[in-house]
């Protein structure tokens, strides 16, 4: 039997979607993951590096603010042109982020701050009840 072998070079998808489970392993998850799909897209390691942080930030945020029992959070990467866009959706519409300054002594509450200092843009979408999608762009340099 003749068998022909063709090696062909698929270009990534320019979107990936997962579900996770609301804990810090899922958290730990989703950073791993989406590090793994821009590494596939070669972006730039500035950008890579930032948007590591901003998934694993929106991915504990939702693990932790957006937990409900037996609902999981979903992680979205959409790579455009210009853009990367991150969204982590869960399942509390009703508790929406709020930046507030921690107090110099306080372990947690500085997340926005760096979803903030490190996007270029973010916000909260809500939608389909009960679900609210908090996303971060980051831009991309220009080929």
């Amino acid at each position: 039997m003749n068998s022909e072998k063709s090696t062909q070079l698929l270009s990534p998808a320019d979107h990936f979607t997962v579900l996770l489970s609301p804990t810090p392993r899922g958290a730990r998850l989703a950073r791993l993951l989406a590090t793994d799909w821009m590494r596939t897209r070669d972006l730039p390691h500035r950008v890579t590096e930032a948007a590591e942080h901003l998934v694993a930030e929106l991915a504990a945020n939702a693990a932790t603010h957006g937990r409900l029992p037996g609902r999981d959070f979903r992680l979205a990467l959409l790579a455009r042109p210009v853009t990367l866009r991150i969204e982590v959706t869960d399942t509390r519409g009703d508790d929406l982020p709020r930046r507030y300054p921690p107090a110099p002594d306080a372990e947690s509450g500085r997340g926005l701050l760096l979803v903030e200092a490190l996007a270029d843009r973010w916000g909260v979408k809500l939608g389909p009840a009960p679900r609210k999608t908090v996303w971060a762009e980051l831009d991309l340099p220009r080929a």
